[in-house]
């Protein structure tokens, strides 16, 4: 049987190179919204999480490896798949909690932000350390959606902005920011 024929009129193939030169490739849609982009957010936190905190080989250092890793708001799966090159194993148990939930540009659409929390809530144990990427958004009501999110999280989180500084120096901008999230004790 012969493999169905793939139309590449409709996608084209975005490329991020990873510090050791391997290069993830995702196919993006030409036309297309949630689930088809890899959204600048999702590039700026793949790139993060290569950054020297998380992953250093030279120093013997690798987060990653041995780790359970969610990813929440997957779309294209960019961050996700950087986080399994960078020592991803079989993941198929997920209990105890993950040692680390990763979310990219989940802070836009209003009705998926109560759930959102709640999902945290529920999937984070007291060590898991949530690391959210978001592109602050200034039009229409998505100043109110970002304020009711980190309302909803204060409850039950804490949060740290991370400095650009220690984001990866060529994929980062003023308007993405980084978190790292806990529970509250």
């Amino acid at each position: 049987m012969a493999a169905p024929k793939i139309d590449n009129s409709k996608y084209f193939v975005r490329e991020i190179e990873k510090n050791d030169g391997c290069v993830l490739r995702m196919k993006q849609c030409y036309i297309g919204d949630v689930g088809c982009v890899v959204w600048d957010a999702a590039i700026v936190l793949a790139k993060y999480l290569e950054t020297k905190t998380f992953y250093d080989p030279s120093a013997g250092v690798n987060m990653w490896c041995g780790r359970t890793v969610v990813e929440l708001g997957a779309g294209t799966g960019v961050v996700g798949l950087m986080a399994a090159t960078l020592g991803g194993e079989d993941v198929s148990e997920l209990l105890p909690p993950p040692h680390y939930i990763i979310m990219a540009d989940c802070i836009y659409y209003e009705q998926s932000i109560g759930p959102l929390v709640e999902t945290l809530k529920q999937l984070s144990g007291p060590e898991t350390s949530i690391i959210c990427c978001y592109e602050q958004r200034t039009e229409g009501v998505n100043p109110e959606v970002e304020n009711k999110f980190f309302e909803l999280l204060q409850r039950n989180f804490t949060r740290e902005t991370i400095p650009s500084d220690k984001q990866d120096p060529e994929f980062s901008s003023p308007d993405i920011h980084i978190l790292h999230i806990r529970r509250k004790d």
